[in-house]
């Protein structure tokens, strides 16, 4: 079945140095666009994470610190890969809880005020976990029926995904064809920040979820305590988390201005 797409949507896939999203850096990054009317663009980028690459990560995704030493980082390739993905829902595996999170600390390093107030995103691994309980070489054998050669490529990852989320659709007659729902149904919590420090409550209200004051107001905690604020923006936090905060702190001061 193919993609119901009122807007592109961009599949991808990041191979990295670990699987800290506040201090790892991406070494291999590979998109697959799907346009409403069925094109496809696909772009796959070996990037120096001008860190080391730890041995133990390199024996997984094959990528050295020798091969990705003449590669362009990060910075210089942030402006194409934003162009690219700008204009587009996402959609990954396991993508909500590190995909996602990964890239916009790395957008916001190069200065790109990477969003996702516009567009929605669809983790293929919650469909998967939810209907399957198993990996992306499992769901890739079980919904397409075919071994996934070279595991653990960003691009091989991608292609799969994507193949994988059209069998599904197949698979499942309750899913729906749509991007929004199908965000919904893979959507795991309300999260206002990608990494889930700060989440929604049954009021859509901004809450910790994390910490002494999990489950207290965002703007409660920041008038009573002002010092968490400060806490926060000095300690490792990922780099969006600390823009959401600050974007909270600053609304209720333009409230009270107001």
């Amino acid at each position: 079945m193919e993609l119901n797409l009122k807007r592109p949507i961009c599949f991808f896939d990041l191979e990295t140095t670990g699987i800290n999203i506040t201090k790892d850096r991406i070494v291999e990054m590979s998109v697959l666009k799907i346009f409403p009317n069925g094109n496809k663009e696909s772009k796959t980028w070996l990037v120096n994470p001008e860190m080391p690459i730890p041995s133990e990560v390199s024996a997984i995704h094959g990528i050295t610190d020798e091969k990705v030493a003449n590669e362009p980082t990060f910075n210089e390739l942030a402006p194409t890969v934003y162009s690219m993905m700008k204009d587009s829902d996402l959609g990954g595996f396991n993508s909500d809880r590190f995909d996602i999170p990964l890239l916009a600390e790395e957008m916001l390093r190069a200065n790109v005020d990477f969003e996702m107030k516009n567009r929605v995103s669809v983790d293929v691994q919650t469909i998967f976990h939810k209907m399957e309980q198993r990996t992306l070489s499992a769901a890739y054998k079980f919904y397409c029926d075919k071994d996934l050669e070279n595991a653990h490529t960003a691009e091989a990852d991608t292609i799969a995904t994507y193949e994988v989320l059209k069998a599904q659709l197949d698979t499942y007659g309750d899913l729906e064809n749509d991007i929004k729902k199908l965000s919904e149904f893979t959507t795991r919590k309300k999260s206002v920040d990608f990494a889930g420090f700060i989440s929604l409550n049954k009021d859509n209200e901004e809450i910790f979820s994390f910490g002494k004051h999990k489950g207290k107001k965002v703007e409660d905690v920041l008038e009573q305590e002002p010092g968490y604020f400060g806490w926060i923006q000095n300690a490792d936090f990922p780099l969006y988390t600390k823009k959401v905060l600050t974007a909270i702190k600053l609304r209720k001061l333009n409230n009270k201005l107001g």
